[in-house]
């Protein structure tokens, strides 16, 4: 059998499960190489830890080599192009060829879309921008926070009603409660509304409760740094002290004129296989689009990308190895959304149930804040020895369902 590349484009969740379940699965006659301009992997769903002290920065990033199973190589270079019919990307490393391409890029930031933004709003999406914030609040006195939603798509659905909620339990915890106004604005209807107008409103009862406005359809135009003000489209505005703001999200511009992308610049897959409409090529996580029963977009969340990334390498390695395979993406998920003081919720279901998805949000709890440390802890590959057995028993079986990839 003649050796075949897969190549991984991306070294978030997605690329790194997909090239540790490919190197795992194929011999090493065939070559498994993941590529990304970053040396270091972040574990992105503990920025919302760093905004509020509760991680330090090098505490949540990690050698990508030191994520990867060993025989995977690892390129760290820019993409610059992609051309499916010479099936060569190109990078700033050099031009690079494959047999199977799986695009795990993500969704690119672009605070810059937004005028003022750069100037003025903290971005807690970045590992800079989050420490950035910590020191902020360190100083500040009291005032007006506005917890923003610059525009959709974004990663993480849950994460901007988490900030408001931990910047709550923040202020709280250094007696400023009394000083502040907490207020949430965001384009969307309900807060994480695919998964449906229970969580939706489940989750603006959790924030009403503590007091923290919620502000539905509010598109925002502009920021006007010298007033601190946010202008929304239609002319509303509304003033703020401290700005915490999710930047709009972007596709990988190297993407563009790859044919692999719709208008909006997503690339396109099955629902179940994740291939793009080229028989060699895949797509995972955030840069991929998959459009659900009800209509709307699959979310944008790194739990999607490990399911999808697996599901991938198992049908490439069984296409490689001359086999049949019947596995897919099912479209399960789930998402913690931290609430402070060591509680959290966790929201689950399937998302590509019928007519909507099916998704439930369970009883917010000490077990749920302890199995996201736990599933980080996993993930960073820093053991379970620190964890009493009862908690790794009970969180293992109810939770952490899941695969060994890592």
């Amino acid at each position: 059998m003649v050796g075949k590349t897969v190549l991984v484009l991306g070294g978030g969740v997605g690329g790194v499960v997909a090239a540790n379940e490919l190197r795992r699965r194929l011999g090493r006659g065939h070559r498994v190489v993941i590529l990304d301009r970053s040396a270091q992997h972040l574990f992105s769903p503990s920025l919302p830890w760093v905004m509020v002290g509760w991680r330090r920065s090098q505490g949540i990033v990690k050698d990508l080599h030191r994520m990867v199973r060993p025989g995977v190589e690892v390129v760290q270079a820019e993409v610059l192009s992609v051309s499916p019919a010479k099936q060569k990307v190109m990078t700033g490393a050099g031009e690079l060829g494959y047999d199977y391409l799986v695009v795990a890029m993500g969704a690119e930031l672009a605070p810059e879309a937004v005028p003022g933004y750069v100037e003025t709003a903290h971005n807690f999406y970045g590992l800079e921008g989050a420490a950035r914030l910590h020191r902020s609040l360190q100083v500040f006195g009291g005032g007006r926070v506005a917890v923003a939603v610059s525009a959709l798509p974004y990663k993480c659905p849950a994460a901007p009603y988490e900030a408001a909620l931990l910047l709550h339990d923040f202020f709280r915890r250094r007696g400023l409660l009394g000083r502040v106004d907490l207020q949430v604005f965001t384009p969307e209807v309900l807060p994480m509304p695919v998964a449906g107008p229970g969580i939706g409103q489940a989750i603006k009862g959790i924030l009403e409760e503590r007091g923290i406005g919620f502000h539905p359809s509010m598109h925002l135009k502009s920021v006007d740094s010298e007033r601190r003000e946010l202008e929304f489209q239609g002319g509303e505005r509304a003033g703020f002290d401290l700005l915490v703001a999710v930047p709009p999200h972007r596709p990988p511009p190297a993407l563009s004129g790859s044919h692999l992308t719709n208008e909006a610049g997503w690339v396109p897959v099955d629902s179940r296989t994740l291939r793009t409409h080229y028989d060699n090529i895949y797509a995972v996580g955030d840069v991929a689009s998959i459009t659900l029963p009800n209509g709307k977009a699959l979310p944008k969340a790194g739990v999607f990308a490990h399911a999808e990334a697996i599901a991938v390498a198992k049908r490439i390695a069984a296409e490689v190895q001359g086999t049949d395979s019947e596995t897919g993406f099912d479209g399960s998920g789930y998402c913690w959304i931290e609430m402070g003081g060591g509680i959290a919720g966790l929201a689950s279901g399937d998302f590509y149930a019928k007519p909507e998805p099916l998704v439930e949000l369970r009883r917010p709890g000490r077990m749920w804040h302890w199995g996201r440390a736990l599933f980080e802890s996993y993930w960073m590959g820093r053991g379970l020895a620190r964890m009493s057995s009862r908690w790794a028993l009970v969180l293992g079986r109810r939770l952490l369902k899941v695969p060994a990839s890592i």
